[in-house]
């Protein structure tokens, strides 16, 4: 299970790139040497100091290491002074969160530990985590895996109970060289970093929670996610392993009387690994898993999926219980449980079921649910029904998880590149 997170800092907790290129910059410019910001964004995710080293070999600049340093921390100084800390939205929010469910955070970053302590205290974050690691610790920079590897040894951490959230090319990098999967956080502010080494790309964090950071941990380890519970039951992803079970029920032939019957288990189990991969996994929904609670054995199937009726796109709904386990509501409460996922997390505005003319005992259960009639068609080689319910979404939140977060920056000090701040 997820059992630990490793932050970034700059870029991912505070929005400070455009501040630190600037700063180089500026402090380039003392000794004569003018260079445009994009420069400075080579080096996001790297060391000052790798980029001091390198700016004065490629220039040929007369001026020490150290000398350079101080200056471009001066202005750091400086611009903090007059911008402040920047919060990158809702990552505090994210932070205590995953501290609430028990998971223990690092920050890994390549600033030095006084920026560092500095950063998480005006965030008022400190207390929430176990370690902070800087580059300045290890031997090699980002894009080496030294940072990630020295904060997974100080959080006396398994690498497989892992996962690191970063914003730039070289960061994700180290991620890889460690073995630790990488969400890609994409900061507009950032400048133009490849965040193609990630296993996920965010555009920000506002739905962004343990629950979404446990599910892609899951989906990285291939992991069924759990996807709602109830009192007796909860439905989660089926796995190859459960499709002997699935095929027991199949058996039955009052189970079978209106659907296509179950193929050959070695058949259906490929069809599975397949499923996983290519539903689950690009989807994120699917034909779920019934399990019960009290035997955590599963009872049946039930779920939604992407099909073409009639010649209209459609989200169908479909389900099948274990024989033995009819008429004791067992049906009803994971469908109930199923609809109210689509309605609140999946935001669908109207889901179908398709019903065969002669199962009357379908008819009268998907009326029970609220879907109503509304035409005969032939479909499958049967003659079918089509019901539809209309899910009223009431939607409060701000923003999707994958969307980016509003735009309610103000100017930050350098408005000709990547003028944006959080406010």
């Amino acid at each position: 299970m997820l059992r630990y997170v490793i932050f970034d800092m700059d870029g991912v907790l505070i929005d400070s790139e455009p501040i630190h290129a600037l700063a180089a910059k500026n402090a380039i410019a003392r000794y004569g040497v003018t260079v445009d910001i994009s420069y400075c964004y080579r080096f996001i995710g790297s060391t000052t100091r790798f980029m001091i080293e390198t700016v004065i070999s490629e220039f040929q600049m007369n001026v020490t290491i150290e000398e350079l340093l101080l200056a471009t921390e001066e202005e750091k100084k400086r611009l903090t002074i007059e911008y402040g800390y920047i919060e990158v939205p809702y990552v505090c929010s994210l932070i205590a969160d995953l501290s609430k469910h028990g998971v223990k955070l690092a920050v890994a970053s390549s600033s030095n530990p006084e920026e560092i302590e500095k950063t998480v205290s005006a965030l008022h974050v400190k207390e929430y985590f176990h370690k902070l690691v800087s580059g300045c610790m290890v031997t090699h920079p980002k894009p080496a895996p030294d940072v990630f590897l020295k904060a997974v040894e100080e959080l006396h951490a398994n690498i497989e109970e892992c996962l690191i959230i970063e914003d730039s090319t070289n960061g994700l990098l180290a991620a890889k060289a460690a073995h630790i999967p990488a969400i890609g956080f994409h900061n507009p502010n950032s400048g133009k970093q490849d965040l193609s080494t990630a296993c996920m790309i965010i555009e920000g964090f506002e739905e962004i929670d343990y629950l979404f950071l446990s599910n892609v941990y899951n989906r990285i380890h291939h992991i069924p996610i759990t996807i709602t519970q109830t009192k007796r039951l909860f439905i989660r992803e089926l796995s190859e392993e459960d499709i002997p079970t699935i095929n027991q029920i199949y058996q039955n032939k009052e189970v079978t009387k209106y659907i296509e019957p179950f193929g050959s288990l070695p058949l259906e189990i490929e069809k599975q690994k397949a499923y996983i991969e290519n539903i689950y996994h690009f989807y994120g929904y699917g034909i779920w898993g019934i399990f019960e609670l009290a035997s955590n054995q599963c009872i049946g199937k039930c779920g939604i999926e992407n099909k073409v009726i009639d010649g209209q796109a459609e989200f169908e709904l479909s389900y099948v219980l274990d024989y033995s386990y009819w008429g004791h509501g067992y049906a009803l409460e994971a469908v109930k449980s199923v609809l109210d996922y689509a309605k609140k997390q999946m935001e669908l505005k109207r889901i179908v079921a398709i019903i065969d003319k002669e199962n009357i005992r379908s008819i009268h259960f998907i009326k029970r649910l609220g879907f109503l009639f509304e035409k005969e068609l032939y479909y499958q080689n049967h003659t079918c029904y089509l019901y539809s319910l209309v899910l009223q979404v009431h939607n409060n939140k701000k923003g999707k998880a994958s969307a980016m977060v509003k735009n309610n920056y103000q100017k930050h000090p350098d408005t000709s590149v990547y003028g944006k701040r959080y406010s």
